[in-house]
């Protein structure tokens, strides 16, 4: 069997680099940015108070408490604020530009709030409550280099040195069918036989989770034609954004209905056994589309398989392609609450859930891949290697968090 390393590296060779888009600022959360911001202009542009109080020359204060006429307001927002004269003060508001003139700001707590005449009852220092200009960034200052990871705060920060949009790498576009004659949509009624199909939906949320754009196609039938009519045309519909990735579920064992290994084979996609449960049957390769070779990725159709296969292969990989400064899920060392066994020669996935504070990490349900319901309760992934039949209680393994 294959080593899950080398198909894991080869999934990721599938990829390119995404290219560059630019985007609103409002849709550029969780992108990767492209190329370099630097700011046009100084923050904060201007010296400005600290605080709500009184603008004043600092030299005027040097008997405290004293009396000072109040010549001006100056709200936030206010462009044409007088010069500060000898002798006097201007109530001034947080973030509103310090006057021509004054060196500091005197907190209105230190005063009697006064709005004609204010007595000031503590002295300030040069430069006190007063935000210098440029004192946060300098005009052409890279603020966010190539390759950021756009959460709130630099989203804050490119709002702030005023980019109305970014460059951003294109989110993978991601095509996902699931397979199967047995399939009913979620919603309607089941005959015997039958069962509603999970693995498209749970898949194209994978995808989204994981920064690409998914578009689902449902319920392909067993059937050879009509998987390749289906498929063909739904790489055909965007032209303009073709598909990064095909992505398929089902299909790819060994019995005598294996559309996708049919539809497949001898067409540039390849299959193979992987050494990992769940998850053994793996294949990928490129498939000549209408618009050009396109990534294929096909994953098996027992629900946990699926998904345990998408996070140890393709969305790292999804991730990576996509400029994302950390592709893999976090990992973390915890100790095993109870005693495990694993089948030699193959790396085992197990659902688990991890308590952070005690350090450890439970199994969730049993090892069988048709059970959806223990992934739903799980937390984590712990992994146990190929070379490892047995860990104790209280052994460390590895666990991936599903959170992070």
């Amino acid at each position: 069997m294959r080593p899950v390393d080398e198909h894991a590296a080869a999934v990721a060779a599938l990829f390119s680099p995404t290219p560059a888009e630019t985007v609103p600022l409002a849709d550029a959360l969780g992108r990767v940015l492209a190329e370099d911001l630097a700011s046009p202009v100084a923050l904060p542009p201007f010296a400005n108070s600290a605080m709500d109080g009184y603008a004043v020359r600092s030299a005027d204060l040097g008997e405290v408490p004293v009396a000072l006429p109040v010549a001006a307001d100056i709200p936030a927002g206010r462009t044409d604020g007088p010069p500060l004269a000898l002798g006097t003060a201007h109530r001034i508001m947080t973030g509103a530009p310090l006057p021509e003139g004054a060196d500091a700001v005197v907190q209105v707590e230190w005063t009697d709030a006064g709005t004609e005449r204010v007595r000031v009852d503590r002295a300030v220092a040069a430069g006190q409550n007063v935000r210098g200009a440029g004192e946060d960034v300098t005009a052409g200052t890279v603020v966010l280099p190539t390759g950021t990871l756009l959460g709130p705060a630099q989203l804050g920060l490119a709002a702030a040195v005023g980019a109305g949009a970014l460059p951003v790498r294109r989110r993978p576009r991601v095509l996902v069918l699931s397979t199967g004659s047995e399939l009913v949509a979620p919603g309607e009624p089941l005959a015997h036989g039958q069962i509603h199909e999970s693995n498209g939906p749970m898949l194209a949320a994978a995808v989204t989770d994981a920064g690409g754009t998914a578009e689902l196609l449902r319920f392909v039938p067993d059937d050879v034609a009509a998987f390749t009519a289906t498929l063909d045309d739904a790489l055909a519909a965007h032209p303009d954004d073709p598909v990064d990735l095909v992505l398929t579920s089902g299909g790819v064992s060994a019995g005598a209905y294996e559309v996708v290994k049919d539809a497949f084979t001898d067409r540039g996609v390849t299959f193979t056994k992987v050494a990992m449960q769940p998850g053994m049957p793996q294949g990928l390769g490129r498939y000549p589309g209408p618009l050009g070779d396109v990534a294929v990725v096909t994953l098996p159709g027992n629900p946990v398989s699926s998904l345990v296969s998408f996070e140890v292969f393709v969305r790292p990989a999804l991730r990576a392609a996509a400029g994302h400064p950390q592709p893999a899920r976090p990992r973390v060392r915890a100790r095993l609450a109870e005693a495990l066994d694993s089948p030699a020669g193959r790396r085992q996935f197990r659902r688990g859930r991890i308590d952070a504070v005690a350090g450890t990490v439970s199994t969730v349900g049993a090892a069988g891949s048709h059970l959806l319901a223990a992934l739903a309760r799980a937390d984590c992934l712990l992994v146990v290697g190929e070379q490892t039949t047995h860990v104790d209680a209280g052994e460390p393994v590895e666990v991936w968090l599903l959170d992070g």
